[in-house]
């Protein structure tokens, strides 16, 4: 599987923000579900850089080879 997991973003600025508004498990579960928009809407909440936000969500329709 290419999925990718917690490894790729432990220690990231990604992780930190959503930690504060407690956010982790579901971006994660988002990601698992290959939810892009999910995930992007919780990195907004996060106040994630929108630079940032556009590689993550690409990285998780690259890792997405279903469709």
């Amino acid at each position: 599987s290419m999925a990718m997991d917690e490894t790729e973003f432990e220690g990231t600025l990604v992780l930190e923000k959503l930690a504060e508004i407690e956010l982790v498990d579901e971006f994660f579960e988002a990601i698992d579900a290959d939810d892009v928009p999910r995930v992007v809407s919780l990195m907004r909440r996060a106040k994630v850089d929108p630079e940032t936000i556009e590689i993550v969500a690409k990285k998780i329709e690259a890792a997405d080879g279903t469709h």
